[in-house]
């Protein structure tokens, strides 16, 4: 499909009453995981929308612009709107939390294999370990919080257990800035990718920013807040990958693109009835905002559409599912990666004096402090092991005890085999 090609309505139709941004939310009992994780998708890709939107307009001189900007602006909040009451009342921050997990996993996974460019495909891969373990960081947190087993919110369709240690992941600041790719060169899946994994991921670091002042105790407070460090580090790797040269205009046809395609993809893989209209109605929405950002492109740039999107024809739509065995791959090739500037290293092979490791010895100079650590020291000293869902043991050796927790894997070298 070519969403250019296609009849939208205008701009002021597509403003809604409140009966209308007010949808019946889902039965968190029956739901299917990847509805789930579609509705916190496509949150996070509406609250990307419209923070580039105020921001553009915050470094904007021409009011007759902003104005334009600001109807766009109105209309992506709107849906936004609609689509946080997806979430019901009765699902728990923590369950919630799962699913953000789950997500993360499954949506790198999805985009990392059909990722053409090495460059991103490596940074996906790279981070994809460390969502791994926070899912089961919280996973093990939840289950001794309140019994729940987190194999049963992610539909058994995600394994739960150690990827590279959240410890690990502590890594100094001037490491997660990499190479931006270049829009006149790079394929459209390419754009579409390190925007999409952006907002998802920003959209994460949000979420515990606010969660981790407001968890209705210490120990779930202090994991919000340590697992939401790997986050913002995860937003500056990939918001680090986008080109830095387009001009806001082009940003906003490329961000309207970007929604555009994933509602598309929503509604081509939806199981879910109802919820796949809400997808539909959003998608003939969004057909009005991109078609609008192209006129702005035109009238104030000089510029048409293909001179920035190509010629608009989607990719295949993304979909999210199962990948056990893409992540299990990963895990084993590549546990023992760390970040080093625009690249990455195995920490067996650097030298003692680098920033990961003055980094690591500043931030987790006491383990007992690290709370992703603490928090499944804990349950196995409860119940005499951690919290796991596997198909089959950890392909990480070190990582397979159940009854201790590996806090040198990624961190220390030669603490196992994996770069």
């Amino acid at each position: 499909m070519n969403p250019f090609d296609q009849k939208a309505v205008s701009l002021n139709q597509c403003i809604m009453d409140w009966q209308g941004i007010r949808p019946a939310s889902y039965d968190k009992n029956t739901v299917d995981p990847y509805t789930r994780t579609r509705v916190i998708l496509m949150n996070g890709t509406e609250f990307e929308a419209n923070w580039f939107l105020h921001q553009f307009s915050r470094h904007c001189d021409d009011n007759d612009v902003r104005r334009e900007l600001s109807l766009i602006r109105r209309l992506e909040q709107q849906q936004q709107k609609l689509i946080s009451l997806l979430k019901p009342a009765d699902e728990t921050v923590m369950e919630h939390t799962i699913g953000y997990e789950q997500l993360a996993v499954d949506l790198t996974a999805a985009l990392a294999q059909r990722e053409n460019d090495e460059y991103v495909k490596r940074a996906l891969d790279f981070a994809l370990l460390e969502d791994f373990d926070h899912l089961y960081r919280y996973a093990d947190y939840m289950n001794m919080e309140s019994g729940t087993k987190a194999e049963n919110l992610v539909g058994r369709y995600t394994e739960i257990m150690p990827g590279r240690p959240t410890i690990s992941e502590h890594r100094y600041p001037f490491d997660d800035i990499k190479k931006h790719i270049d829009d006149k060169t790079a394929t459209i899946q390419t754009k579409l990718c390190v925007n999409i994994i952006t907002a998802a991921e920003q959209q994460t670091m949000n979420y515990y920013m606010n969660t981790c002042g407001t968890y209705p105790n210490e120990c779930g407070r202090k994991l919000y807040q340590e697992i939401g460090m790997i986050e913002e580090q995860h937003v500056s790797q990939y918001g680090s990958l986008i080109d830095t040269n387009s001009t806001w205009m082009e940003c906003l046809l490329m961000h309207q693109y970007v929604e555009c395609y994933l509602y598309y993809s929503c509604m081509q893989t939806e199981t879910d009835k109802k919820i796949k209209k809400i997808w539909e109605q959003l998608f003939e929405q969004e057909l009005a905002h991109l078609q609008a950002a192209a006129i702005l492109l035109k009238k104030t740039e000089g510029k048409e559409y293909q001179q920035v999107i190509g010629n608009g024809t989607f990719p295949e739509p993304l979909a999210l599912c199962s990948n056990i065995d893409y992540v299990r791959g990963v895990l084993a090739s590549s546990v023992q990666l760390t970040a080093n500037r625009e690249s990455y290293a195995c920490i067996d092979d650097l030298k003692p004096d680098v920033d990961f490791f003055k980094y690591q010895d500043t931030v987790n100079k006491n383990v007992n402090c690290v709370t992703s650590h603490t928090v499944i020291d804990e349950h196995i000293k409860r119940f005499g092991e951690d919290y796991r869902f596997e198909t089959m043991p950890n392909p990480v050796k070190p990582l397979q005890n159940r009854k201790v927790d590996n806090i040198d894997v990624g961190r220390v070298p030669g603490s196992a085999k994996g770069c």
